[in-house]
Order: structure tokens, then C-alpha cells, then sequence
């Protein structure tokens, strides 16, 4: 599908420092940084807690859970961030002196999401005073039901969007909730627990717990690594908020003071962690977290983070990477049955607006992903589902830009009674079950609603650059400083340049990446460029220019550092012969 490259606009007036580099100055004023101020990313930028509804309820119930030494038990979600909530949780509350602690996750393939009545019953024979759900919650009104018909307390921290009923827990500690004054919506899980963890030990504090109790109060930022880790791996959003938790956290692995789970998740990746960047926690560290959950059970990745023993913390690490290594290979084959499926649909009409995809062999824990690269391929809407149990069929959607993908599926269910089972999710992922004899009829309705929504030119490919770089500014250190100058992620991207270059040479590398020495006209350096996953079969004969959208970064190798462009989008020219 065709590609264009669009500029952003740089309109932004700011203040930043003239000693910054132009280039940078220039990609945060595109990002709407006006000040310094806004890069600074100090634990006193945090926002107060005191604005997040309900924490004035869930404070005091914590306070006396721990006052009493009551039994209190976790419930996590089966993804990298329920992992890192649940770990922050267990890992905070102990530092507070809590000794009656546990923890469960539901298999995906055994148990619906979140807090379901047939976990409340299981966790009803180990008789907790509370359960804290972690990263889920909001959407359980069935099973914090019977949790209260128990007897059982119920906090509830999540940040998926509430529906137009909230469960009737003892609190509920959610910035997205109605009511809720928290100016950052885009906390992920791990982020919410974090902030009750915050005004739990200032509640401590004021009354005296730790002094009488000859605890040393805890400095909540030594779990700030778990924080960044679980922020990443969901994509929320980096706003200002978000990037200092991250900074922070990032700052904590590099230095050699995270959880030796952390530490070994790198290892066993061949990361070093005195250079961790955040998109080594989104993309190295959290999908070896999250094939746990998606190939067997989340609770070998929540022991992993909980290890204190780096040897065994290391033997985790490891298991987990050969789930990572299963997962792929899984994956690789769905992808292959759902290129097939695409191909058909190409060979009859129009593509629709938005893809629905179902495969009887397909494996439950991997469609997110494969949703998630179809959506990047065809640049459309896509869920993808799995058979589940009872004649049901369970779905990952994944949405572009211009589609709500979660009131998307509210219209859906609204205009179509019973026709999903029950949904959730943000604005651009969401889950949801159908039996699967509803298939073809939910297709029909899916495509309807999003062709409703979307537009052709919603549908057009485009990636956004900062521009185009001269040669004096294609350098190694400024690659250095771009590296520093995150954390970049979601909402707040590592910066994207584009240019035409020579094509000096290219070879593949690897059998499957494409590798490029390219230069500019008129300059005698070259610069070694990098297209993975990336082949020039189908290119024409005749090609000396290509035109790139790239990144600059540092290839180290030996000890030694070089510049090397990392592409993102190539289109092979042949402007020699254009010009004669």
C-alpha cells in the first residue's frame, strides 16, 4: 500500500535553551514543548495524587487492613501491565509491613477477564478481608457483587474506560471514572497502583505507623523501574506525567538498581542495561513478558519480577524467552493464514473500512499481535478472533486514528442486543466475545460501523517526519542526544527524518534485512543505513537513489560506537536516469 511522508508543522512558539541543538529544539516545538520546564523530568513535576476520586476512601481501607494484618489478595490482569501492578503491589504493601499477602491471575483460557464471580469463588476459600484488583476491575459488576455478598472488601485500581455501569466496590481508584479530577487520563495500571502506593505512605506518615512500628519509611521510587516497564509495554500515552514515571524508571535500570527480573529480561535479550532505552522495555522486555500470559500463565512473569535471587530471576528470564520464541513461531503462522485470507478479499471487491478475521486453529494469546501488524499493513481497523469455549469466540481489535474503536463496539451491542457477550478496552485496543455463530453477522455490522466513521483519506498510509537533516547534521552525536532526549514513545515519538540519498551499495544481511551505504551530493561521507525485515527482490533493475524515512541511532559494536540509520519507509529511484 502506497506511502506518503508528511512533514509536521513546527508553529509552536517556545523558550527553549539556545544551547540545545536545533535539531532537537526543533522536534520538541513539533511535539508542543514551549519550555524547559517540560523537559524536566523530576520527581517533583508528579502530579498530586489528592485530585484521583476515591482515594480518599481506598486510603483509609488500606490503612486498616494493615493495622489489622488482614489478608489481603492481589488479582491481576494477564498482560505486562497487570505483571508489573501486580509485582508494584505486592512489592509496595510489603514494604509498608504487610505480612498476609498474595496474588492471582486468571488464564485467559480458563477464566473470563478481570474479576469474575468464578474467581471470587475461589478466592473465597482462602477467606482475604480485600482484594485489590490490578489493571482490571472496572468492567467486573458480576463478581464484585458477589465478593460484597461475602463479606469481601473490594479497591479496585484500573484506567480502562469505564461502561454506563460501575461494579459496587468498596472504592474505586480509576483517573478515567466520571468525576474524576486526576488531570492525567492516560495512567497506565501500573501507574494508577503507583499513585495509591504514593498516598498510602503519606496517610502512614501522618499517622505515625512507621515510627511506631520501626519501619524505615520507604522511598517509593525504587519501584519506579516496574512503573516504566508497565507504562511502555501498554502504549499509553507519554504525556508529561507519564515521562517523568518513565524517565525515572529508566534512570533506576541504567544505574543497576531494578528488580533483578528486569535486569535478566535484558540479559537473556543481549540488552545491556547501563543503556536501556524505552523502547527496549516496549519492545525487548515486554513481549517476553507478555508471552507468558499469551502461551501459558502470567504468574511465571509476576515471579520473575518478584525474584530477588538474580540466578533464579535469570532461570525465569530464560523460560520466558523461550515462550517469546513460541509465541513468534505461532504468530508466524497465523500471519501466513491471515495473508491468504487477505488475498482473497483483494481478488474480490474493495478492501472494507474495517477487517474482521477468524481462524478455528488460531491461538488465543497471539491474536492482539496479529491484529495489531494487520492494522499496520492494511491500515485499517482489524479484529482478530479466537476460538474460546462454550461456542464462543473471544476478539483483539486495534484501531487507526478517526476511530473510537471501544465506542465502536458500544454502538454495535447497543443497536444489537446479545450480539456480544461483553467488551472492553481504550480507544485504540479493546477486546470482546461473540459466539461464534455471530461471526459473519458481526462482520457485516463491524464493517458498516466503521465505514460510518472512516473516511478514504483516513485509510491512506502516511508517516510524519521532522524533515529532512543535512549532512553536517547526520552525526553520531546527535543520534546521542536524541537517545537522551526521550523517553519517547506513544503520543511523544522518537524522531523521524526523511531525505533522498545516493545508493552507493546494498546488500542483504542476515537473509532478511536490507543494509545500505548511502551518501549526499557533493559530500564524501557515507552513512550506513539499516532497512530490517526489509528485501530488494521485487525493486526495479535500474536504482541509484532511494528515498528514506529514517532514524538516526547508534549501532556499538566492540566498544565502539558508529552512526547508523535506522529506515522505517524505503522507495527505490533511478533519478540518473530520469535526468538524461
Amino acid at each position: 500500500m502506497p506511502t506518503s511522508i508528511i512533514r509536521r508543522k513546527n508553529t509552536t512558539r517556545h523558550s527553549l535553551s539556545d544551547s540545545m541543538h536545533p535539531v532537537l529544539r526543533r522536534i520538541y516545538s513539533a511535539r508542543n514543548i514551549t519550555s524547559s520546564d517540560e523537559l524536566d523530568y523530576s520527581l517533583r513535576g508528579l502530579l498530586p495524587y489528592q485530585k484521583l476520586k476515591d482515594i480518599d476512601r481506598a486510603v483509609p481501607l488500606l490503612v486498616k487492613m494493615l493495622e489489622k494484618q488482614k489478608q489481603i489478595i492481589i488479582v491481576a490482569d494477564f498482560d505486562a501491565d497487570g505483571a508489573t501492578s501486580c509485582a508494584l503491589a505486592i512489592r509496595g504493601l510489603k514494604l509498608f509491613g504487610a505480612n498476609h499477602l498474595d496474588y492471582i491471575v486468571p488464564s485467559r483460557f480458563e477464566f473470563d477477564y478481570g474479576l469474575s464471580p468464578e474467581i471470587v469463588q475461589l478466592l473465597a476459600e482462602q477467606k482475604p478481608e480485600l482484594i485489590i484488583t490490578v489493571d482490571n476491575g472496572i468492567s467486573s459488576i458480576e463478581g464484585v457483587a458477589l465478593a460484597r455478598k461475602l463479606g469481601i472488601d473490594i479497591l479496585i485500581t484500573d484506567h480502562h474506560l469505564p461502561g454506563p455501569q460501575l461494579p459496587d466496590a468498596t472504592a474505586i481508584v480509576n483517573p478515567n471514572q466520571s468525576g474524576d479530577g486526576f488531570p492525567c487520563k492516560s495512567l497506565a495500571g501500573v501507574g494508577v497502583m503507583f499513585y495509591v502506593l504514593i498516598a498510602l505512605r503519606a496517610a502512614l506518615r501522618e499517622n505515625g505507623w512507621f515510627k511506631k512500628h520501626e519501619i524505615a519509611e520507604p522511598n517509593l521510587a525504587v519501584l519506579l523501574d516496574l512503573v516504566a516497564l508497565g507504562t511502555v509495554a501498554d502504549v499509553v500515552p507519554l504525556d508529561f506525567n507519564n515521562r517523568i514515571l518513565v524517565s525515572q524508571g529508566l534512570a533506576r535500570i541504567r544505574s543497576d538498581c531494578c528488580v533483578p527480573g528486569i535486569k535478566a529480561l535484558l540479559q537473556v535479550a543481549k540488552r545491556t542495561h547501563s543503556k536501556v532505552r524505552s523502547s527496549d522495555l516496549g519492545y525487548v522486555v515486554g513481549p517476553r513478558l507478555n508471552a507468558a500470559g499469551r502461551i501459558t500463565h502470567m504468574s511465571l512473569g509476576i515471579e520473575c519480577l518478584l525474584c530477588d535471587d538474580p540466578q533464579q530471576a535469570f532461570k525465569l528470564a530464560s523460560e520466558l524467552n523461550d515462550l517469546n520464541l513460541k509465541r513468534r513461531d505461532i504468530q508466524h503462522g497465523m500471519q501466513e493464514l491471515a495473508d491468504e485470507e487477505m488475498q482473497k478479499l483483494e481478488n474480490d471487491d474493495d478492501l472494507p473500512f474495517g477487517l474482521c478475521l477468524y481462524n478455528a486453529e488460531w491461538h488465543q494469546g497471539v491474536v492482539g499481535i496479529l491484529a495489531s501488524r494487520m492494522k499496520d499493513k492494511w491500515r485499517r481497523p482489524v479484529i482478530v478472533f479466537a476460538q474460546d469455549r462454550d461456542g464462543l469466540i473471544k476478539g483483539s481489535g486495534r484501531s487507526i486514528g478517526g476511530l473510537h474503536i471501544l465506542n465502536a463496539l458500544d454502538t454495535i451491542s447497543t443497536q444489537n442486543p446479545g450480539m456480544i457477550t461483553k467488551f472492553g478496552g481504550h480507544a485504540m485496543a479493546a477486546g470482546l466475545t461473540i459466539h461464534e455463530r455471530d461471526f459473519e453477522s458481526f462482520r457485516f455490522t463491524f464493517e458498516r460501523e466503521v465505514e460510518s466513521k472512516l473516511t478514504i483519506e483516513d485509510l491512506q498510509c502516511s508517516l510524519l517526519s521532522d524533515g529532512e537533516l543535512i549532512d553536517s547534521e547526520i552525526t553520531l552525536s546527535l543520534a546521542e542526544e536524541i537517545n537522551l532526549g526521550g523517553p519517547w514513545g506513544q503520543d511523544f515519538p522518537e524522531p523521524l527524518f526523511d531525505g533522498i540519498f545516493q545508493l552507493a551499495d546494498r546488500q542483504i544481511v542476515g537473509e532478511h534485512h536490507l543494509k545500505m551505504s548511502l551518501s549526499l551530493p557533493e559530500v564524501k561521507n557515507d552513512f550506513e543505513a539499516i532497512a530490517f525485515f526489509t528485501l530488494d527482490d521485487d525493486w526495479p533493475e535500474e536504482v541509484d537513489h532511494v528515498q528514506l524515512a529514517y532514524r538516526l541511532d547508534v549501532n556499538e559494536f566492540r566498544g565502539r560506537k558508529s552512526l547508523q540509520m535506522i529506515v522505517e519507509h524505503i522507495d527505490p529511484l533511478n533519478l540518473v536516469q530520469n535526468e538524461e
